[in-house]
This record gives C-alpha cells, structure tokens and sequence, in this order.
C-alpha cells in the first residue's frame, strides 16, 4: 500500500473544529469563565443526550465517580464491589470514600463484568463480612455491561447500581440510552479528549433521582447552602465538600461537542465495522471485538484481542515497532487488583478473566476524524510487521 498519512495516528484523540473554537472564544468574553449559566445549560444538553432526567457536570470523569459515590454515605465496614478491568479511578472513588473494594471478573472476551462475576464477588464480601452498599459496573470501550441482570440481583438486597460510562456516551443497551436505563441509580461520564466528545477535562453524574443530582450538586461547590433570610452573601455549610466545579469555558465547549455527538458515534461504528472486515482474516491470532448481543457500542475504545505467542512478538514489540511507522496504540487496562496500593491493602487475588483479557488486548487507533485510508494503513502496517 502506497499511502502513508501525514501525520502521527494516535489511539484517539479529540475531534475540534472552528465551530468548537469559536465557542470557546465567545465564552471568554462573557461574564462568567468559572461556574455561570453555560454550566446548567450544558447539563440540560447532557439530560437530553443522556435520556437521564438529570446531569451534574463537574471537573472530571473521576470527580463524578467520586461525588456518585459520596451520596451513598459510606461507613466502616461497608464495601463496593468493583471489575478490576477499568481505569484506576473506579476503585479508587469506593477507597476516598472510606470503604472497601470488593474485585470482581470480567468476562475474558469483552472485558464486562458479568452477573456470574457480580455474584462471585457478592459470595467473597459476605467471607470478609463486608457490607456491600454499591457495584460499579464498567460500560468498557463503549460497549455496556448487562446491567440488567445486575440490578435484579443488586436491588434484592438493597444494592445501588452506579455505572462507569465514561467510555460510553451516546451507547445503546437493550435498545434504549444508556442513561435512561432504570437499572442503574446514576452513570458517570467522562469528556476527557479522548473521548466521545471533550471539553478539555470534564465530566458529569446522570441521574433520575432529584434527591441525589441536588446532593451531588452541593458537595461539587464545598456543600455551601445559600442562606437568603440573613443576606445575599450568607450561607451554611452542613457537610464535608469539595471544588469539583467544571468551568463556563469547558461547558461552551461541550455544548459545541454535543451538537456533534450523533455524528461522531456514527463515524466511530463505520470505522469499527471497517476494521471487523479488514482483520477477521487474521483469525485466530487476532480476533476483532466481542460483541454483547444486548449492546449498541459507542466505540470509544477499538481493541482487539492478540495471540502474541502464536504471533511470535511480544505486546512491547508491536507496539514499539507500530509507534516506529507512526501508529499509536495502548492497552486498556491493567486490572486494578494488580496494582501494588491494592496488593498491599488487599493481598494476592486472583481474577483469571480480568488477567486474560488484559494479557490479550490492544487499543488500535479510533477517532472520528480517522480516514478510511488510515485504517487501511494500520492493518496493512500489522500485517507487515506480523508477516501476515
């Protein structure tokens, strides 16, 4: 193949146009650059996005994993059961909250973990006797776990459902968004720029229970609660909070992004589909991602399982050797319980679905501004190097 592309491909990347910045610009020349009124329009775009009744935006991905978290007001003794496939913010939320984490398996050929693994956890709490007050499950990639069959067994013992969807805005699960599922009491959201739409660093909470969007909403700005009968300046603080606001600048941006968003998902499944066909004939050594039946992915992550060994390079040497021809690519993720914070706290645990499919795995390039002559590239590029 003759084409080689201009520039670097990255794993992903965000996907800004003149509108975006033209956005941005005008935001710096209203009132308000930190918290104003771009940020409850964003969230009323989010609700709207999102299926969900309501959003709370605020600083990142981790901070709306944190302040969900937050609401279940933790104690000693309770836990929170958490895949070990995920980003390290996941579990750690469930650890700033005081509370144990309970690992949970993943299914070795999607990454999710499934009710087997939830229930398999739910048995390991009750050993440590642990309460469990939460189950975390990860939408991973863009593609969602079945949180379906979850909450049947959470809400049975009073379990609160929060979903990890920073990979997964704009995904689909048993035909409806996945905001609006009744299964989960809140999802998170991430727009970190690789992901589906960015504004810089961001993130947000969805979620149809008033009750906690207006809790979230006070622990984001130090738990401050206006007190109008003293004075417009007065205001009590009756619990612990934080600065987890998200600014006027990064909103505006995100209100440019969302107007974009179907069309980024739509451009993200054409590439995936381009890539299922184009490397289905390097089966078994490389198998294209499982689907679940029941999801919609909105591919945020396209990653592929590799046989290495059969393959004779090592996940190193691939990607360095990719990296060489201007191919970026990354592995997602380390299982958590791996990590040594929580090989010291926990000890040596052994999740075999999460470990194989981590020792597999490879992030190949996908954003939506990927040509289709990329793509192209990058499998001609693999089958070079892997002499296929």
């Amino acid at each position: 193949m003759s084409y080689k592309p201009a520039t670097f491909l990255p794993y992903s990347r965000q996907n800004i146009d003149d509108d975006d910045k033209q956005a941005v610009w005008d935001a710096l020349g209203d009132d308000f650059l930190t918290t104003g009124p771009k940020v409850e329009e964003f969230e009323q775009a989010l609700c709207e996005a999102t299926g969900s009744q309501y959003a709370v935006a605020c600083g990142n991905g981790s901070l709306a994993l944190h302040l969900a978290v937050l609401t279940l007001d933790f104690q000693p003794g309770d836990a929170a059961i958490v895949p070990s496939l995920t980003f390290l913010a996941t579990a750690n939320a469930v650890r700033y909250c005081g509370a144990d984490v309970i690992f949970g398996d993943v299914d070795p050929e999607t990454g999710l973990m499934g009710v087997e693994d939830f229930e398999k956890a739910l048995n390991e709490a009750q050993k440590k006797n642990l309460k469990v007050k939460a189950v975390l499950p990860v939408h991973l990639g863009g593609q969602c776990a079945d949180v379906k069959a979850i909450h049947e067994i959470a809400d049975a013992q009073n379990i609160a459902v929060i979903a990890d969807g920073a990979h997964c805005l704009g995904a689909e699960c048993y035909g409806e968004n996945v905001g609006a599922l009744p299964y989960t009491l809140m999802t998170t959201y991430s727009f970190h720029p690789v992901k589906t739409i960015a504004t810089g660093e961001g993130g947000a909470i969805a979620t149809n229970d008033k009750k906690l969007a207006d809790k979230m909403r006070l622990l984001r700005s130090h738990a401050m609660e206006k007190r109008p009968n003293v004075g417009p300046w007065a205001y009590d603080m009756n619990d612990l909070g934080y600065n987890y606001r998200i600014s006027d600048i990064q909103c505006a941006l995100g209100l440019s992004q969302l107007k974009k968003v179907d069309d980024f998902i739509e451009r993200r499944r054409e590439l995936a589909g381009l890539y299922d066909s184009l490397l289905e004939p390097m089966a078994p050594e490389i198998l294209t991602p499982k689907r679940a039946e029941y999801s919609n992915s909105a591919w945020h992550l396209y990653a592929p399982r590799f046989d290495f060994e059969a393959l004779g390079i090592t996940r190193a040497q691939l990607m360095e050797q990719l990296k060489e021809r201007g191919i970026g690519t990354q592995v997602h993720y380390i299982p958590v319980h791996t990590q040594p914070y929580y090989k010291k706290l926990y000890g040596e645990i052994v999740l075999p679905g999460a470990e194989q499919y981590y020792s597999q795995i490879l992030s190949l390039p996908l954003y939506p501004a990927l040509s289709d002559d990329d793509v192209h590239y990058v499998v001609q590029t693999l089958k070079g190097i892997l002499g296929k």
